[in-house]
């Protein structure tokens, strides 16, 4: 999700993901401890608004991953074919 735009707004990822604020908040933490997305704390208006970035270095952590994701299903669906 955040991969597809330049910024998302973490209520739209809570909501997207079905995660509480603390559980989601926790996640967050962990990514940007890894430098794999920056937090980005301001204001629309007068209300308080936090904006989630993937960094390069998440973006290609990401690919790597789903790139996994694919093996693992290209070789999940080739054992089934062969049984």
């Amino acid at each position: 999700m955040a991969a597809e735009a330049e910024q998302v707004e973490v209520a739209y990822l809570r909501d997207a993901l079905e995660l509480t604020a603390g559980n989601l908040s926790r996640h967050l933490a962990v990514l940007e401890e890894a430098d794999l997305i920056q937090i980005e704390r301001g204001y629309h208006g007068r209300r308080p608004k936090t904006w989630i970035r993937i960094t390069e270095q998440g973006q290609a952590a990401l690919a790597a991953e789903i790139d996994a994701l694919r093996e693992l299903l290209r070789r999940h669906q080739q054992f089934r074919a062969s049984t």
